[in-house]
């Protein structure tokens, strides 16, 4: 799937954004509530508008998530185990939300890192975001 480059390369971006994680995060998040406004049925009970801490919280929490799993992507299942329990039992998320939202972050990086995200980041990004959600999504199965 992802080969040795883009797995470095992956690691490389999501260190980067590490520390900018919380604006990442809610620019995707906002960006997918905006354009699926579906998705935001599961988040009613907080505030989800432009600039609240619930978006900037919830938003580093994903982009972490995200950022730990690119560490060592080979271990992604392992490293996932916590949230895919989480989000199919106790929060019973649609698993079509996953790829709405990777959608979202790749537009999210491509405004935040402009040059830097290459063909080449963004064909790597796509196929680890593509995994990820993949990952979150099995234990609907």
């Amino acid at each position: 799937m992802l080969s040795k480059k883009e797995k470095k390369l992956i690691r490389e971006i999501w260190e980067r954004l590490t520390p900018v994680a919380e604006n990442i995060g809610a620019d995707a998040l906002l960006r997918m509530f905006v354009s699926y406004p579906g998705t935001k049925t599961y988040f009613s009970h907080l505030d989800i508008g432009p600039g609240s801490a619930h978006l900037s919280s919830h938003g580093k929490k994903i982009v972490l998530a995200i950022a730990e799993g690119a560490k060592d992507i080979s271990q992604l299942t392992v490293t996932l185990a916590p949230l895919q329990t989480l989000h199919a039992y106790q929060l019973r998320i649609d698993p079509t939300n996953f790829k709405l939202l990777a959608h979202c972050m790749l537009v999210s990086l491509a405004c935040y890192l402009g040059e830097g995200f290459t063909p080449e980041a963004h064909a790597a990004m796509d196929k680890f975001l593509s995994a990820f959600g993949a990952v979150l999504a099995e234990k609907y199965r």
